[in-house]
């Protein structure tokens, strides 16, 4: 996923503000996703749960990321896809409802964890985390096809 994320960040750079600052916020959401899971370059003792402050943190990093997507990135995606080919809309009509799939998950995630504290709710916490990542790979995956579609016909 992070390797994912720094070609997205290669590629797409300086396209647009907007698509900036969000792939910024996904590369932060993956690293503190591969530091709550205890995934390589991080390490965690498999027995011990992260900090309740850290989950929270990751929490805020993951809405903030989903609703650039939603609110910002998407728009603008859309927006500039009303001068796509017809398959170029087509993409954005199968993906966009993919997305919202993996953003319930993230709601989700949040939903149960984002005002955690140390002494309830985490027996299933890395059940749960392993499940977000899973959604957010797809995520990753869908929101790099619409991009990719639309620097192919120079809309970004």
């Amino acid at each position: 996923m992070l390797k994912r994320n720094e070609h997205a960040k290669q590629r797409w750079s300086g396209a647009h503000q907007a698509i900036d600052t969000w792939l910024q916020e996904r590369q932060a959401v993956l690293v503190d996703y591969f530091k709550l899971a205890g995934l390589a370059p991080y390490e965690r003792d498999s027995q011990a749960l992260p900090a309740a402050q850290d989950i929270r943190h990751f929490c805020e990093l993951l809405m903030d990321y989903v609703s650039a997507g939603h609110f910002e990135v998407y728009d603008q995606i859309i927006r500039n896809s009303q001068q796509a080919p017809q398959s170029t809309r087509e993409l954005a009509n199968e993906v966009f409802p993919l997305i919202s799939d993996t953003t319930e998950i993230a709601l989700d995630f949040n939903d149960a964890y984002g005002e955690i504290n140390e002494d309830n709710g985490l027996q299933q916490f890395d059940q749960h985390l392993s499940h977000l990542g899973e959604a957010l790979e797809l995520r990753m995956e869908f929101e790099d096809r619409l991009l990719s579609t639309l620097e192919q016909h120079q809309l970004l």
